[in-house]
């Protein structure tokens, strides 16, 4: 039975950058994954795949450059579904190599099979020469989620499917209802309607993507339909069914006919259909399977783990981090627990505490979103005085060079001290310009900062020049 320092559970993100962690404190490491690949959601079915879809289908239709092209510019006239694949294994594959490579030269055991506990400090890994048990000091969960998957969904991995089945469609269909308006299902109802398929957005709130500044939200889903997506906000799905129709088939490019569709009735009574239905309302954990009762480690009815400050569950050696805690379950957010919960296993004190608040989120939908800090919502409600600043893609050259002229940065500033209280931005590039906001905000800095530094020109990040002197003009009443 082999021993070790440290074992993580799990080849995504926080298991990834724990183990790495880990192994330069010179710790002897295993990282156990149950999959026939590394990486995780965020690599094979999540944020990778996701993202690399996007990328396709922007560049392949041509719909970033139509604004300085003509609004009929394409690309590629017909996008196939191998188009799509292609690029994205590429981007897979590569990860896959990266972090094999990462493993093998920090000189990381990886270990293939399923992972459960059978006492405090021993594991056993059912793998393909049969189970084989290890012990160690410390353990990492990183075992991330999947999607939610209710059993009165009657899913069937064609025509009604979650996001991990979406980018193994074997067609692009010509319509598709999406459920759920949070990150997942916004960004791939953009995604699709880039694409050219028809989509309906039903959600239970009468906003999408709740969180977000409600200017942005606002902005954001007078571009969805401007795409051509329907939304239904404030009404609630009853019932889901695959039905048999004679209508023509529901894959672009094909010549066959099918006679599979979707019908969703709503509570209000409205029937949708369509070719394909994805399902995206919430995820859910995989810790029934660890054999955590075995130690003693409870969990939610998500199959989440609840954790201190430094990761521990009730069982001080038994760290959790990523998707696995819940909030905020981002692939970002994933990296640093794992990282800081390795350290606080092996003794490392000089972690410095981040300020959850300066979480920076980034929504891949078209167009990007980002946003760090509070919104508006949040300074009134808390009696905070500021004054926004803004600055619109039209004004910035460097946004006219990207072909886009709609896109926009907002920036929260403190009436009295100037400092800044949150950035938005929705437009191209959103996802990277957010980190000078980020950073400037972490050490404290204002809006002067913005007004006495000179910036590349021409650039995006030329927006914050503009939006502090937007908002420093509105205080000063010029």
């Amino acid at each position: 039975m082999k021993h070790y320092d440290v074992i993580c559970i799990g080849t995504g993100p926080a298991g990834q950058k724990g183990a790495i962690q880990a192994a330069k404190l010179g710790r002897t490491v295993a990282v156990i994954e149950k999959n026939p690949v590394v990486g995780g959601a965020q690599v094979n079915t999540g944020t990778i795949p996701s993202k690399a879809l996007r990328e396709a289908v922007i560049t392949l239709t041509g719909a970033d450059k139509r604004n300085l092209l003509g609004a009929s510019y394409r690309a590629k006239k017909d996008v196939t579904v191998a188009d799509l694949v292609g690029f994205s294994q590429q981007i897979i594959r590569h990860e896959w190599e990266l972090i094999g490579s990462q493993f093998e030269r920090n000189h990381i055991d990886l270990i293939w099979g399923h992972a459960r506990f059978v006492g405090p400090h021993e594991i056993e890994v059912d793998g393909k020469e049969g189970p084989e048990r290890y012990t160690a000091d410390s353990f990492l969960i990183s075992v991330g989620t999947r999607p939610a998957r209710p059993d009165h969904i009657p899913f069937n991995e064609h025509t009604i499917i979650t996001s991990d089945e979406l980018v193994q469609l074997d067609k692009i269909p010509r319509t598709m209802i999406v459920v759920g308006g949070g990150v997942i299902g916004s960004e791939y109802a953009c995604i699709m309607a880039t694409l050219g398929v028809r989509v309906t957005l039903v959600e239970g709130r009468h906003q999408v993507l709740g969180f977000l500044d409600q200017e942005i939200a606002g902005a954001f889903q007078f571009f969805m339909r401007q795409k051509g997506i329907t939304l239904r906000l404030g009404e609630k799905v009853e019932s889901i069914a695959e039905i048999e129709t004679d209508e023509p088939e529901g894959g672009m490019g094909r010549g066959s006919r099918s006679n599979k569709a979707v019908e969703a009735r709503l509570e209000s009574g409205k029937k949708l259909r369509a070719d394909v239905l994805l399902y995206s309302v919430g995820r859910q954990g995989v810790c029934g399977q660890l054999g955590l009762e075995n130690v003693g480690i409870e969990y939610d009815d998500r199959e989440r783990l609840k954790v201190n400050d430094h990761y521990q569950t009730n069982v001080p050696h038994v760290y959790a981090a990523g998707d696995v805690i819940g909030f905020p379950a981002l692939a970002s957010t994933s990296m640093e627990q794992g990282r800081r919960a390795i350290c606080h296993a092996l003794g490392v004190c000089d972690v410095r505490n981040y300020n959850t608040e300066l979480f920076p989120y980034g929504i891949y939908a078209v167009p990007e979103i980002s946003m760090v800090g509070k919104t508006e919502e949040q300074l009134t409600d808390e009696g905070i005085p500021y004054e926004s600043g803004i600055a619109h893609y039209r004004e910035i050259a460097r946004a006219k060079l990207l072909g886009d002229e709609l896109g926009m940065m907002k920036m929260l500033i403190h009436q009295e001290t100037h400092h800044i209280l949150g950035v938005h931005v929705i437009g191209a590039e959103a996802t990277e310009l957010i980190h000078i906001g980020q950073a400037v905000m972490a050490l404290g800095g204002t809006a002067e900062f913005f007004i006495d530094n000179v910036f590349n020109f021409p650039t995006l990040a030329e927006c914050y020049k503009v939006a502090a002197y937007n908002g420093l003009n509105k205080l000063n009443h010029v």
